[in-house]
C-alpha cells in the first residue's frame, strides 16, 4: 500500500528533475504550470473510473458538477470516459 504521502513525494521528486533541467533558466508561472500538469491527468482518470458519470466523479473530486464541467471543458475531456 502507497504511503501517506506518495502524490506528494511523486510532485516533489518531478519538480526537483524540472528545477534540475532549467540548468541556469530562471523558472516563472510554476504555480500554473504544476496544476495544469496535476489537473488534466487527475480529471481525465477519475472520469475513467467513474466510466464517464460526472455526478460520481464531481463526488468524489469534491467539486460541484458545473466547476467539474467546467474544468473537463477546459482540458478538451468534456467527453472523456
Amino acid at each position: 500500500m502507497p504511503s501517506k504521502h506518495f502524490l506528494r513525494d511523486h510532485v516533489r521528486r518531478a519538480l526537483q528533475e524540472y528545477f534540475a533541467s532549467l540548468e541556469d533558466a530562471s523558472p516563472t508561472g510554476i504555480y500554473n504550470l504544476v496544476l495544469a500538469e496535476v489537473e488534466a491527468p487527475l480529471l481525465e482518470t477519475v472520469m475513467k473510473q467513474t466510466k464517464g458519470n460526472q455526478s460520481l466523479a464531481a463526488l468524489w473530486l469534491g467539486l460541484n458538477r458545473g466547476t467539474l464541467r467546467k474544468l473537463l471543458a477546459k482540458y478538451g475531456l468534456l467527453n472523456a470516459e
